[in-house]
């Protein structure tokens, strides 16, 4: 198992990696609208928010040598499910190769963030 670490890509805010690869599998951790830079969650709505998500786990994929088309599965969480719309706008521009996906609304995500999006994906 190796372990995956980029500062192109915020740090883990718990006990956690912020992705494993094991075998030709990639785990990337759910990833929230944190710029790396600035360590600061993005401000406004679920479009911008969503939008450095992607530019998150683009990040972490990089990393590992592989791009967007490389998933094979993605769970992703909404504070609101009514942002299910505008936040399949923007997913859609970045996972074009449609990998299997689940897309729940939940309670409340860390930081008070609308959005959080995990990936598996294959090397």
């Amino acid at each position: 198992m190796e372990i995956i670490s980029t500062k192109n890509a915020p740090s883990a805010i718990g006990p956690y990696s912020q992705a494993v690869v094991s075998g030709n599998l990639i785990f990337i951790s759910g990833q929230i609208p944190i710029d790396p830079e600035t360590n600061e969650i993005v401000s406004g709505g679920i479009e911008e928010q969503t939008e450095q998500v992607m530019k998150n786990l683009g990040a972490v994929l990089s990393a590992v040598g592989v791009s967007y088309q490389n998933a094979v599965k993605t769970t992703c969480f909404l504070a609101d499910i009514s942002d299910f719309t505008a936040f399949n706008a923007v997913y859609a521009k970045y996972f074009t190769g449609k990998p299997a996906r689940s897309c729940v609304a939940v309670k409340d995500l860390p930081k008070g963030v609308k959005v959080e999006v995990e990936v598996i994906a294959e090397k």
